[in-house]
C-alpha cells in the first residue's frame, strides 16, 4: 500500500535559503520515493491568520509556487494545489470543530503564546486573538485527515498539531466510524537530519527576525550583499577561525558536498580570512541556486502555467476529497434522504434497505465532473469508496481501465491511474474484485 505524505506551505512571505535547506528540498526528494503519494499545498486561509494584507498573500501564492516549481518539484508525481481551492476542507474544518474540545484548543502553543504575551503586557487575555488563531490546529487537522495522510514532516515546534489532529481523528472515529476508521491517525514525520539554517545574526533564519537570505528575490547581488552581512568573530586574516557554531560555516555547508565541506574547514583552521570565506561562501551559494532562479524568473513571467498547474492539482485532490467528504456527510447524518443511516426500526423499511445493503455486490460508477474529465471510482457495498481514478480526456479512456479491471482483477487495478479510498488496504479492494469477478462469472455461466 502506498504512503501519504502531506506538506503544507503558509503563503505570507517570500522563501529564503533557511525554507530551501529545511523544507522545500527535502520535501521535493521524498516526493521522488517509490511507493510515496505526495500532497503538498499552498495554505493560503493560514497566511489570512498571520497576514492581512492582501497584495502581500496574493504576491506570496505566486511566489512560493514558482519557487517550489523552480526547485525541482513534479506536478505529475505530486498533488500540487492551493488549500483555497478545496471547498471540502472548509467543509471538514467545521465537521471536526464539532467534535473538538475547546480545552483541548487552550492548549495550543500559538494561542498559550499569545495570551502569555498579553498577560506579561499587562493586557486582557484574549487581545488581539482571533477565531482564525484559536482555531488553527483544527484547520491544519482538516488539511491533514481530508487526505488522510500517513506521515506529515514537520518541525519539533509543529508536533502538537500533529497530536491533535490524531486525538480529533480519533474522537470523529468513536462518535461516527461505526467500527471503522474513517480517518487515519497520522504521524508526525522529524528528521533531525535536514538542517535548521542560522541567519545572518546567528538566530534562527526567520522573517520574523529580518535576518534571512534570499533564495531567488533581488538576484546575485542581493544574495553577495546579504552574505557579506552574515555576523563573524574577530579574529584576523591568518588566525586560526572557529568553524563550530559560525553561522556562515553552516550556511556554506548547508549546499556543499562533503569534500567542499572538508577544506572549507581546513582553510578556515589555517587562517582563511573571513572576507574570503564569505567570498567562497557566495560563490558556492549562487553555483546551486542559479540554474533555480532562471527557472523561477521564467515561471513568475508566466503566471498563467502555474495558475493552470495548480488548478489540474486541485482536479486531482478533489478527485479524492469529493467522494471521501459524500462519506463523512454520511457518517454524521447529512447524507441523502432514504440512506441506511436517516433512521428507521430494524424490522421497518429502513431497516430493510440497510440489510439489503449488506448484500449488495462492490460496484463501479463512470462519472463526468465539472472540469470535462472522466472518472470512475469502486464502491463497497456500503458505499465505502475502494478505488477513485485520476480524471480522463475521454469517457472511452475510463471504460476501458474498468474493464480490463473487472477482468484481471487486483494485478490491473494496481497498474491503472488510480488512488485508495481513504483509510482502505489493497487487501479490501482484491477482496471486492474477488467478489465482482465470481458474480461475473456466474452471470455469464447463466446467460
Amino acid at each position: 500500500m502506498s504512503h501519504r505524505v502531506l506538506t503544507g506551505i503558509t503563503t505570507s512571505g517570500t522563501p529564503h535559503l533557511g525554507n530551501y535547506v529545511g523544507a522545500i528540498r527535502p520535501a521535493v526528494a521524498a516526493s521522488r520515493e517509490a511507493g510515496v503519494e505526495s500532497y503538498l499545498f499552498l495554505a493560503d486561509y493560514h497566511a489570512l491568520i498571520k497576514c492581512d494584507d492582501p497584495r502581500r498573500v496574493a504576491r506570496s501564492r505566486l511566489e512560493i509556487a514558482a519557487t517550489w516549481l523552480a526547485c525541482g518539484l513534479d506536478p505529475q508525481r505530486v498533488t500540487f494545489y492551493r488549500q483555497s481551492d478545496i471547498p471540502e476542507i472548509p467543509e471538514l474544518n467545521w465537521l471536526l470543530t464539532c467534535v473538538t474540545a475547546k480545552g483541548l484548543m487552550n492548549r495550543a502553543h500559538a494561542y498559550k503564546a499569545a495570551t502569555d504575551a498579553n498577560q506579561a503586557q499587562g493586557d486582557e487575555e484574549d487581545a488581539g486573538v482571533t477565531m482564525g488563531l484559536f482555531g488553527y490546529p483544527v484547520l491544519m487537522a482538516a488539511d491533514i485527515l481530508m487526505f488522510n495522510a500517513h506521515r506529515v514532516p514537520v518541525g519539533r515546534d509543529q508536533v502538537q498539531h500533529i497530536e491533535m489532529a490524531r486525538d480529533i481523528a480519533t474522537r470523529f472515529n468513536h462518535l461516527y466510524g461505526q467500527g471503522r476508521e474513517l480517518f487515519v491517525l497520522p504521524q508526525a514525520q522529524i528528521d533531525d537530519a535536514v538542517a535548521v539554517l542560522p541567519g545572518l545574526d546567528g538566530r534562527k533564519m526567520s522573517k520574523s527576525y529580518d535576518n534571512t537570505l534570499p533564495l531567488f528575490d533581488g538576484g546575485a547581488k542581493a544574495l553577495r550583499d546579504t552574505v557579506a552581512k552574515i555576523v563573524t568573530d574577530s579574529r584576523l586574516p591568518g588566525e586560526p577561525k572557529e568553524t563550530e557554531g559560525s553561522a556562515l560555516v553552516l550556511i556554506h555547508d548547508s549546499l556543499a558536498t562533503p569534500q567542499q565541506r572538508q577544506a572549507f574547514h581546513d582553510d578556515l583552521a589555517g587562517g582563511l580570512a573571513w572576507g574570503e570565506a564569505k567570498a567562497r561562501t557566495t560563490a558556492l551559494l549562487e553555483a546551486h541556486i542559479a540554474p533555480m532562479r532562471e527557472h523561477y524568473e521564467a515561471l513568475i513571467a508566466r503566471p498563467d502555467d502555474i495558475e493552470d498547474i495548480l488548478l489540474d492539482g486541485a482536479r486531482r485532490a478533489r478527485a479524492v476529497a469529493q467522494p471521501f467528504m459524500e462519506q463523512l456527510r454520511e457518517a454524521v447524518g447529512l447524507g441523502r434522504l432514504g440512506s441506511a443511516r436517516t433512521g428507521g426500526t430494524p424490522g421497518g423499511a429502513a431497516g430493510a434497505a440497510g440489510s439489503a445493503a449488506t448484500e449488495r455486490a462492490p460496484v463501479f460508477k463512470q462519472y463526468r465532473e465539472a472540469d470535462g474529465r472522466f472518472y470512475f471510482k469502486l464502491s463497497a457495498h456500503d458505499g465505502a469508496v475502494l478505488l477513485q481514478s485520476e480524471g480522463f480526456e475521454a469517457g472511452r479512456e475510463a471504460g476501458q481501465w474498468v474493464k480490463r479491471i473487472r477482468s484481471e482483477g487486483a494485478e490491473a487495478a494496481r497498474q491503472a491511474p488510480v488512488a485508495l479510498g481513504p483509510g482502505v488496504q489493497w487487501a479490501a479492494v482484491e477482496q471486492a474484485l474477488q467478489r465482482m469477478m465470481a458474480d461475473d462469472a456466474q452471470a455469464a455461466a447463466q446467460a
